[in-house]
């Protein structure tokens, strides 16, 4: 195993007048407490302490600006300061916060001073989802932060360590494509073909989909009833606890598929490429929303890092047609159900077959065809979630007036 550190960039998304404020008067205390503490030549992080301890910033950028002051009196050898150095934070300081059901799913809390943060939504980098993933879920280390603003927007730059498995270099006829289909019926279906090309071993969670399914439900149902009673603290704390549950399972789920792969010989774990994903759903208004609310993103990004940990490679496929078409003659069926796959050629001998695992087959089939290709794309929109909003928690201390639940939790 190795360790591989990488900087996870999330822009805040829109902040309102007063959490502006907030950010520029923080930006403005580090870089007065910077500059006393680099004029006054600290180079031990005991001086840096005497100078930074008097201003008024939390106590997570006052550690950071102890460890960098004397780095940059003793190591860099400054001999001045640029005037946009960003503010630093230890890795106590930034905490995330997933709300798959909002229409923007992530917030970061920003260190303002001593007892007082601001929970700002925003918007990561769609190709290092699985990476903030892995973070959120503990299973990377979260290093220094950096707070900084460009051109009129906020960024947040984040370090993040994680082992990694040593990935061989392998060619891809040799390796055995695992398809990977996520869908209503069954939370994930996996399977791949033997040396004989036959489909073999499929496995599905289809309990864990109805399961999912059923908390969706209840918790669309009761935070609907409860907001409309005016129980709005009741209904946030009520969605988490059912998001949490949800999110449990996800990761439970997800680390199967990634045993199931570690059984293969030269496994390679074919998922849909999410550019495609809206556009390859045609299963009416209704339908539409239910799937796209699934997390198709949240699920490929926790199957993706920890396959990674594994040094098991990911590929992508276009996901068009791969739940429509027969997976042993190509001809365009349909769903009689949503477990079931009913192809129309007469001349075809499968007949009906379980939908999800034909799902699985055929975008294995698309990997050996030749068709995968790397997730990269300069306008990837791979936020499939279309949920419910929620009441906005108050910043501490800030005045209610200031929050808008136009976002969701967390507001800005």
């Amino acid at each position: 195993m190795t360790e591989l550190t990488k900087t996870l960039e999330l822009k805040l998304v829109d902040p309102n007048a007063h959490k502006r404020r907030k950010l520029r008067e923080t930006r403005e205390a580090y870089q007065h407490a910077l500059q006393d503490a680099f004029n006054q030549n600290c180079t031990t992080q005991t001086e840096a302490n005497d100078v930074v301890v008097n201003y008024d910033l939390s106590g997570y950028a006052k550690n950071a600006l102890k460890k960098y002051v004397p780095q940059l009196t003793t190591t860099y050898n400054a001999g001045e300061l640029q005037d946009d150095h960003p503010v630093r934070f230890t890795n106590e300081g930034i905490r995330f916060d997933h709300k798959p059901e909002n229409a923007i799913e992530w917030y970061v809390k920003i260190p303002h001073h001593e007892d007082y943060h601001l929970w700002m939504p925003a918007q990561p980098n769609p190709e290092q989802r699985d990476r903030l993933e892995a973070v959120n879920a503990g299973d990377a280390k979260m290093g220094e932060s950096q707070l900084f603003e460009r051109d009129g927007t906020w960024y947040l730059h984040v370090t993040a360590t994680r082992d990694v498995g040593e990935r061989s270099e392998m060619s891809a006829e040799k390796l055995t494509p695992i398809g990977v289909d996520i869908g209503e019926a069954s939370l994930v279906t996996v399977c791949h073909r033997d040396d004989h090309g036959s489909p073999t071993a499929p496995e599905l969670w289809a309990d864990e989909g109805k399961t999912v399914r059923r908390l969706r439900k209840t918790y669309f149902t009761a935070t609907r009833r409860l907001q409309t009673r005016g129980s709005e603290r009741i209904a946030e704390s009520f969605g988490d606890d059912l998001w949490n549950q949800i999110d449990d399972m996800f990761h439970r789920v997800t680390r199967e598929v990634v045993v199931y792969a570690e059984s293969v010989e030269n496994p390679v774990l074919v998922l849909e490429d999410l550019t495609y994903i809206r556009e390859s759903m045609d299963y009416g208004e209704y339908m539409n929303r239910r799937l796209h609310g699934w997390g198709f993103a949240k699920l490929h990004a926790q199957i993706r890092y920890k396959a990674v940990e594994k040094g098991i490679p990911v590929e992508t496929v276009n996901p068009r047609h791969t739940s429509k078409e027969c997976h042993v003659c190509g001809e365009v069926g349909y769903r009689p159900r949503q477990a079931t796959f009913t192809c129309t050629n007469d001349a075809c001998w499968m007949g009906e077959y379980q939908a999800d695992v034909n799902g699985a087959i055929n975008i294995t089939d698309r990997y050996l065809s030749g068709e995968s290709h790397s997730r990269e794309h300069e306008n990837d929109d791979d936020s499939a979630e279309d949920g419910g909003r929620l009441t906005a928690p108050q910043d501490s201390h800030a005045d209610a007036k200031t929050q808008q639940e136009t976002r969701g939790t967390y507001a800005s």
